[in-house]
């Protein structure tokens, strides 16, 4: 008989801007945005809980944003208090989990299965991680306790700020079945329309069709969908996260539409990008280009390469990509470069990319 598994994803509450209130108490219960400046064409990284009273949100254009909350205080990213604050938490998770499997700075998974502390019981152990976290760090974090890594994220996110929720494992397909279809992890906006589109709805609706109807509509997605409808992940928690990818991009503070000042920009990130790599002592094959164009509409071209990706061949196929877009035809506000499918990882490659377009 297999043992029943116990995991808790923490999920730091507004991390960012958290960490900007407890250092300048002139913040502490004013609406604040982490970002770029709100004239810059920047985005939101982050903002304070009295900021989302007005609507505002992660990723929101920072012109937007102002002009939801014309009073909101602006800062600019502080990339280093936030890793030493998240480098503390994790010290803390380490003293409670077998294994802790950062997904970015501010929350992680970790697996407490066979932690004896508080009789082996999860949730009393995702109490003190919370209290652990408040005392050193002064900040509030929610965690989500269940049996699984889906059920454990989706319970982080239903009782914030300061939340602790608990799925039991004869709870989970009930829960599942009453979960609103743009509640699951995993399934985004645009899978969410399509989906609603089918007459799916809610996690009940989803565990009507059979997997092959599921991977029919979904492609090898489908298997993943199947699964979640029934409350059911195997996905281990890994401590080690090899980086899929490695990027640069750029947002513009003027819309480009020439093509040419495009394969400029294009080859100056391409760079940046073997650069790093090189440093890393990473190999790649795959090439995506990232385009996003001045109504916010986002696509992005890939080609993978027989051989190893190096700066020439690097520059002689992101023309190729670039004409498969509305560039030179339709103005673009972004541009991305990024590679994948790497050999040879080193460990310093779990280090997750900060790729913020925080313009100022």
């Amino acid at each position: 008989m297999s043992v029943q598994r116990k995991i808790i994803h923490v999920d730091m509450d507004a991390f960012f801007a958290s960490v900007e209130q407890r250092d300048q108490p002139e913040y502490r219960g004013k609406p604040l945005i982490v970002g770029g400046k709100a004239n810059s064409r920047g985005v939101v990284a982050a903002c304070s809980y009295e900021a989302r009273q007005f609507g505002i949100h992660s990723a929101m254009p920072s012109s937007q944003a102002y002009r939801l909350c014309p009073q909101a205080i602006v800062v600019s990213p502080r990339f280093e208090a936030y890793r030493e604050v998240s480098n503390q938490i994790r010290t803390i998770f380490w003293k409670y989990a077998s294994e802790v499997e950062p997904l970015s700075l501010d929350e992680a998974y970790l697996d407490v299965t066979y932690t004896a502390e508080y009789d082996g019981s999860a949730t009393l152990i995702a109490k003190a991680i919370k209290k652990d976290i408040l005392n050193e760090t002064q900040l509030i974090a929610s965690a989500g306790v269940s049996y699984n890594k889906f059920l454990a994220k989706i319970a982080s996110d239903m009782d914030k700020p300061d939340g602790l929720y608990v799925i039991k494992p004869e709870q989970g397909e009930d829960f599942v079945a009453a979960l609103s279809i743009g509640k699951f992890h995993g399934i985004g906006p645009a899978t969410e329309t399509k989906m609603k589109k089918l007459g799916i709805k809610t996690g009940h609706d989803l565990r009507q069709w059979t997997l092959q109807q599921l991977t029919e509509k979904f492609g090898k997605t489908g298997n993943y969908y199947f699964n979640i409808a029934r409350a059911i992940d195997h996905r281990p928690v890994r401590s080690k996260r090899t980086r899929k990818s490695l990027g640069k991009e750029t947002t513009f503070a003027n819309d480009i539409k020439s093509k040419s000042e495009l394969l400029d920009i294009l080859e100056k990130l391409a760079e940046q990008v073997i650069d790093n790599i090189n440093k890393q002592n990473l190999k790649a094959r795959t090439l995506t280009l990232k385009v996003k164009y001045s109504d916010f509409k986002q696509v992005t071209r890939a080609q993978t390469s027989d051989k190893v990706l190096d700066l020439a061949l690097i520059n002689t196929l992101l023309p190729m990509l670039l004409d498969k877009t509305e560039a030179g035809k339709t103005p673009v506000r972004l541009l991305g470069v990024s590679l994948s499918g790497f050999e040879n990882a080193t460990p310093d490659t779990t280090k997750k990319q900060l790729n913020l377009n925080l313009n100022e």
